[in-house]
């Protein structure tokens, strides 16, 4: 027998089984008529009656299964969640149906009740089954990541998830790497200090970009760094000056020289850029650190010993946070702190360092310190040192390390030629989370879906590309599998704008009216739309708005009367359910008070309202006017969603936030196959599966489609 014929009568044996199940004891219309006939014409005994009312129950849940699963992947979440539980109530514990309605009320934001339909779900398979571990490893997620983001003041120890290497066989790839910076997409750019060149790495250690500088080449790169245009910035070692990049790693100028004097380098090593775009740069040589304006003007030198400072031994890296300089001593083995004009304000950690060479600043304002062979973190509160990672053997040197956009340290492993990737234990014990969003079968038997892919603290996981993603159909490869999109290569953005109705706000009118045309102006030329104006009164109103009319803009940001019945909650809910079916970058942009008052969460719960807005992969922004003060739900939501809180007035506007928003991560992958499956006319659940990889993390999910009645 072949190979093909073998698997032919696999695949025949798996669907006879399928069929014989639940929800394959349709037999097609004809069948649903000869029941119906029979009930009507022919007398029965108890037996053949309650084998008949059994199959109409199966024919009434799997219609009402059909109609759940289209209306999920329309977007309409009630709706399916009603078909659902009918299908239910034919079907009571059937394993596949509690399972799409526990997905259907995560999608709600309803966590509590999807945990308790996927335990009921888990309980109606065997407890090895594929079906149970995949359930059961979706409600440990769940579970483990509800809550308030973890910060690494948690302690939380790295492991190695994989390494980078600079040689692969007698393949040369890069050697000697002293610095690493993660790309919004999930790349990184490496510095390779012995080959004298850059390496743009994917998130898979493939290469992507290679360059080597003007015609003449680096000589002898050692840090990079981005500036505020995203323009990028090298240190030369040897050459005793700074390369200046475009965003694409081109060359494009050099700043400084070799030598003494101010203005002169010596040994540049590790770089810094502060808020204004000034660029710090550390040069060993001169034992003290430099300052630049972003095209090269040199303003001043600071570091060496004076009255206050006892002045550099070996100055290594350097960090900035708030406007206050952290820099490294590996003689000293201390960090120490400057203002952003050199003056010397103390010292920010004293004890626990080895030889520190590298620093930068975690999200919530601690330190990642390279130190020799280990990873640390620091409080420059505190000065409190902690292990990220075991010490390693002597022959590691931790020369560089950054986070990446996946939430991994990447280390530059001098020594070994190599780029270590380290992640939380927890996280790569708990893999990936992936779901499968959305199915589309209209030009059936060709299927598109969208998956999306975060980490254990809801994160959107990025830069994957086809060979991280396994598509299959009862266990078999799908035909034709293609990657149409990712969700983070497109800059399409949509906004929903949510205006307080309360007696307070309507003093505020005018500054509603300046932040719409603020967002307007921001969403111009950027591929940004506004997709509705919802006035939150007693009662969510969408306001009449044509983009292509002003004045129906600002008639917008007006409408309305003061409402003290005001509800938050409705009206939030109203503003993300209208971006479900838009962009895949999408936010909900608050414009109030702050204060949300004693009816905000009088229909929908504030844990709901964030995981219904994050687990459908939106945003939450809040524009105050005039300094409020936030109440704390609006922080919240801000943080659950990775939005932030916004102060209208202040000198930059609203704009650059808005505009960050085509920056955003998203996490969702788009696919098209061929499905091979047969169908009984369109009557039939076919299954799909999406398995994702990523170095020593994977994930699963399954999911399925009714195709279109033939």
């Amino acid at each position: 027998m072949s190979i093909a014929d073998c698997r032919l009568k696999k695949f025949t044996t798996r669907w006879r089984g399928f069929r014989n199940c639940g929800f394959g004891r349709i037999r097609g219309f004809w069948r649903c008529s000869l029941v119906s006939f029979a009930l009507i014409a022919l007398p029965l005994s108890a037996q053949q009656g309650a084998a008949i009312g059994a199959d109409i129950n199966a024919l009434n849940a799997t219609e009402s299964f059909r109609i759940g699963l289209e209306a999920y992947n329309r977007y309409a979440f009630n709706e399916a969640i009603l078909s659902l539980e009918q299908a239910l109530s034919w079907r009571p514990g059937e394993g596949l149906i509690l399972d799409w309605l526990g997905k259907a009320y995560y999608r709600s934001g309803l966590e509590e009740t999807a945990l308790r339909q996927w335990q009921a779900a888990s309980r109606a398979y065997p407890p090895a089954s594929p079906e149970s571990v995949i359930i059961n490893s979706r409600i440990e997620f769940v579970r483990n990541r509800r809550g308030i983001f973890p910060t690494m003041n948690d302690a939380a120890r790295y492991v190695e998830t994989g390494i980078f290497p600079g040689k692969y066989d007698n393949t040369l790839v890069f050697k000697q790497p002293t610095s690493v910076l993660s790309c919004d997409n999930g790349s990184v750019w490496a510095v390779a200090y012995g080959s004298n060149e850059l390496v743009r790495l994917d998130v898979n250690g493939l290469v992507r970009v290679r360059r080597r500088g003007p015609q003449a080449g680096f000589d002898r790169p050692y840090d990079i760094i981005r500036g505020l245009d995203g323009r990028l910035y090298v240190s030369e070692f040897r050459g005793g000056r700074i390369s200046v990049l475009s965003e694409t790693g081109d060359w494009l100028a050099y700043i400084g020289s070799k030598g003494f004097g101010p203005g002169d380098l010596s040994g540049p090593a590790a770089l810094a850029c502060d808020a204004q775009g000034y660029i710090y740069v550390v040069e060993f040589g001169n034992r003290r650190i430099s300052k630049f304006d972003p095209d090269g003007g040199f303003i001043h030198s600071f570091g060496l010993k004076d009255a206050f400072f006892p002045g550099f031994l070996s100055p290594t890296g350097i960090t900035i946070k708030d406007d206050i300089i952290y820099a490294a001593d590996s003689i000293a083995k201390k960090i120490y702190m400057f203002d952003n004009d050199g003056i010397f304000l103390g010292t920010a950690i004293e004890r626990g360092l080895s030889a520190p060479e590298s620093l930068k600043i975690f999200s919530d304002g601690s330190l990642l310190i390279a130190d020799t062979n280990r990873l640390l973190v620091a409080s420059p509160d505190s000065g409190i040192v902690r292990e990220l990672t075991a010490p390693g053997n002597s022959r590691i040197r931790y020369t560089g390390a950054d986070i990446d956009k996946n939430g991994a340290i990447l280390a530059a492993n001098f020594n070994e030629n190599e780029i270590a990737v380290l992640a939380t234990a927890g996280d790569v014990a708990s893999g990936l989370f992936v779901q499968i969003e959305r199915i589309v079968n209209d030009n059936f038997p060709v299927v598109g879906i969208e998956v999306s892919v975060q980490d254990a603290r809801r994160q959107p996981v990025v830069g994957l590309d086809p060979r991280n993603f396994f598509l299959s159909e009862r266990g078999y490869p799908v035909d034709a599998q293609q990657l149409l999109g990712v969700g983070d290569a497109v800059t399409e953005t949509d906004i929903t704008i949510l205006i307080e109705r309360s007696v307070e706000a309507a003093a505020l009118r005018d500054d509603f009216a300046v932040a719409l045309n603020d967002i307007s102006a921001a969403l111009t030329g950027s591929g940004g739309h506004i997709a509705s104006i919802i006035s939150a009164g007693t009662q969510p109103v969408r306001e009449r708005y044509e983009a292509a009319l002003p004045s129906t803009r600002d008639a917008a940001a007006r409408a309305g009367q003061a409402d003290p019945a005001w509800r938050f909650d409705l009206g939030l809910r109203l503003a993300a359910t209208d971006l479900l079916p838009r962009a895949k970058k999408r936010a909900v942009v608050f414009l109030g008070t702050g204060m949300l008052g004693e009816l905000a969460f009088e229909s929908y719960a504030l844990s709901e309202l964030a995981a219904y807005l994050a687990n459908n992969s939106i945003i939450f922004y809040c524009i105050l006017s005039r300094g409020a003060e936030p109440d704390d739900a609006l922080q919240y939501l801000c943080e659950q969603t990775g939005g932030k809180l916004i102060q209208l007035y202040q000198n930059e506007g609203v704009g650059p936030a808005i505009r960050s928003l085509a920056r955003e991560s998203s996490g969702v992958y788009t696919f098209s196959f061929r499905s091979a499956l047969p169908t009984d006319f369109g009557r039939a659940f076919l299954p799909i599966s999406a398995e994702v990889h990523l170095l020593d993390r994977s994930g699963r999910d399954d999911s399925g489609y009714f195709p279109p009645l033939e």
